[in-house]
Order: C-alpha cells, then structure tokens, then sequence
C-alpha cells in the first residue's frame, strides 16, 4: 500500500470554501467565520474573486495590525485598552466587507507545488493563499494544510 505524497495546492487545499459578498455586513462575515471555525472569508462577486476579508480586517478595519498577534490576552488580563478602530468597528457591525477588504488578495494556481507555496506564505506575512482556476475559486490553502500535509508524509 502506497499512499501519495501531497505536492500541489491542489492536493491539500480546502475545497468547499465558505465565501462571502461584498455587500455583507461585517457581523454578518464574523458570523460566518464563527460558524465554520475559519479565519478569514474570500468576498465573491458575480463568480469573481474581488478580496479576502479576515478576523484581523474585522477587529481593525481600515488599518494595519501593529499589535502583538496575542494583543486580546493582554487586554483581558487588564494591561491594555482596546484600540479605538476595534471599539468603532463594534459600533458599525453594519458597514460592509467590500468596505474593509484586502482587494486582490494573492492567489496560486492548483499545481503550485508545496513548497513554493509555503515560501510565498512566509514571504508575504500571510496564513492563508487562494487557489484560483481560470480565474474562478477552486480552493484555499492554509498554514494548517501545509502542516497537516508536513505531518502525514511518509519519513524517507
């Protein structure tokens, strides 16, 4: 019995990936992402991937994280205040995701081998990478992909 050895994108990625439209609310995207136990959502309009949004795009829309990414156990242990864009974005859960999004988010193909896919992950700062085909949504891989596959390849 041989098992095969995860190579692509296309081997390890997510294949039914929860999307969203950009004219959801972002309560709306951060009830997604708590029902389906996932980070971040691609926003789909018309079949056509236009952005990701993420759990860091709702906590600080419209800025750049520069916290720590353990920033919230600092505030629950009474050491910090909330930023004020969190405390806004708290207020207006009605604003839209096309509003905060990352536009075009970086993407692979489904034979990106695993490697290059990891270095681009690593090289960007990011958790996550879509997988595109023709230019239509065929996937998502994340970090835990890649070490999901790291873990059940075969030693050598």
């Amino acid at each position: 019995m041989s098992e095969t050895i995860p190579q692509t994108a296309a081997d390890v990625m997510t294949r039914e990936v929860v999307t969203v439209a950009p004219d959801a609310t972002l309560r709306q995207a951060a009830r997604l992402m708590t029902r389906h136990a996932i980070s971040a959502l691609p926003v789909v309009k018309a079949g056509i991937v236009i952005g990701l949004v993420s759990e860091t795009d709702l906590l600080s829309p419209g800025t750049t994280p520069a916290a720590p990414a353990d920033w919230w156990l600092h505030h629950l242990a009474g050491e910090a205040e909330l930023a004020p864009e969190y405390m806004a974005a708290l207020r207006d859960a009605g604003r839209s995701v096309g509003q905060i999004m990352q536009p075009d988010p970086i993407w692979v193909p489904p034979d990106a081998k695993l490697p290059d896919v990891a270095r681009l992950m690593a090289r960007e700062g990011i958790r996550r990478v879509l997988v595109l085909r023709d230019g239509a949504l065929a996937g998502i891989v994340s970090r835990r992909d890649l070490v999901r596959a790291f873990a059940q390849a075969p030693r050598s």
